[in-house]
């Protein structure tokens, strides 16, 4: 591994950011043993605890593992779809509070990523999806659900449908919009919204996915889309007013 050494204060972490790009660029591969931290400080002119934080920072984003004993050491670690869907929501998330982000806009671009889906979703959906939408939908029309298990079936069913899409790409890239910007949307939004509303437009959308019908589920999204922008400006308008 051929990697430029470090000219700046924080040593750690641009030795991690030098083993990171090895990795991404494919000049270290799934599976391969680093060199041992002597070996790390001796190339990069630092000490050991220098490059043992460097190893730290790579491990808590997922792109090593450690393992111990005789053929020990750290490894390239083969990072999944599922592993890192927790960091793309805590990303956007961050993205989306740090930054000021509009409920509008965030309103625009989770809808907008959501109908590149149905598409796919209504031509690749399997048993399993339709049933988690089938049962979220049951579950929200249940008289004794609360807001905060409402809003959860909510993503739930959203999530099923980006996963219908059956492309792990999509899904990975859209675990923010759904799982991040959907929370967002309805923490501003539930206490002025109609559940039954919601259930409504819900139950086009399964029923048009589980009938291979893209252009009927993309109108209920662009609908519901619609029905949640009103009801954001409606929810900001009375908070301005009081």
């Amino acid at each position: 591994m051929e990697t430029a050494k470090p000219q700046k204060a924080d040593l750690s972490a641009q030795i991690a950011t030098a083993i990171r790009d090895a990795i991404v660029e494919g000049r270290m591969i799934t599976g391969e043993r680093l060199p041992s931290e002597a070996e790390l400080a001796e190339q990069f002119n630092v000490s050991r605890p220098t490059v043992r934080e460097a190893l730290k920072r790579l491990a808590a984003q997922s792109l090593i593992r450690t393992q111990r004993g005789a053929f020990g050491g750290a490894f390239v670690n083969r990072l999944s779809y599922e592993e890192a869907y927790g960091q793309q929501i805590t990303t956007s998330t961050l993205l989306l509070s740090m930054n000021g982000v509009s409920f509008e806009t965030a309103c625009e671009a989770r809808y907008a990523l959501e109908r590149a889906c149905t598409p796919l979703a209504a031509t690749r959906r399997t048993p399993d999806h339709l049933a988690t939408m089938r049962a979220e939908i049951h579950r929200q029309g249940q008289p004794g659900l609360s807001d905060e298990s409402f809003c959860a079936s909510d993503v739930t069913f959203h999530r099923a449908l980006v996963d219908a899409a059956g492309n792990p790409v999509l899904s990975y890239q859209l675990a923010g919009a759904v799982e991040a910007m959907q929370p967002l949307m309805n923490m501003i939004t539930f206490t002025a919204r109609s559940r039954e509303a919601i259930v409504a437009f819900h139950t086009r959308i399964a029923d048009a996915i589980e009938a291979g019908d893209s252009t009927t589920a993309e109108t209920a999204l662009e609908e519901l889309s619609a029905y949640t922008l009103n009801l954001g400006r409606d929810v900001m308008k009375a908070r301005a007013a009081r």
